[in-house]
């Protein structure tokens, strides 16, 4: 199997992190660990619909894994691959703005 294209998942990883309902169920994520729609509905000001979807799309980005539980529930756990991945993204492209920056400083001083 290709190895994903770091651009496109650090897209992907932007674009679920756009939203400030995504980054809360991440965080509750992170901070209490694996948790179902359910769980995370009543930690959060969010409905439970509105959570399955946001969790649906983080899925997708790759953020969270879903894992089924006993009777039919769904955990979600965080899956930090996507983020460092993205956080690569950004260093490269940090990288290669030092270069020109300190050259147009350099102009300009």
């Amino acid at each position: 199997m290709d190895k994903p294209d770091p651009e496109a998942v650090a897209q992907e990883v932007f674009a679920a992190l756009a939203d400030p309902s995504r980054r809360g169920i991440l965080a509750a994520l992170a901070a209490e660990g694996p948790a179902t729609a359910t769980d995370l509905a009543a930690r959060l000001p969010i409905t439970r619909q509105a959570i399955a979807k946001h969790l649906a799309l983080l899925a997708e980005a790759g953020l969270v894994v879903a894992e089924p539980g006993e009777r039919r529930r769904v955990r979600y756990r965080l899956d930090s691959a996507p983020m460092k991945v993205a956080q690569q993204f950004l260093a490269a492209l940090a990288r290669d703005w030092d270069g020109p920056l300190a050259a147009l400083r350099d102009q300009m001083g």
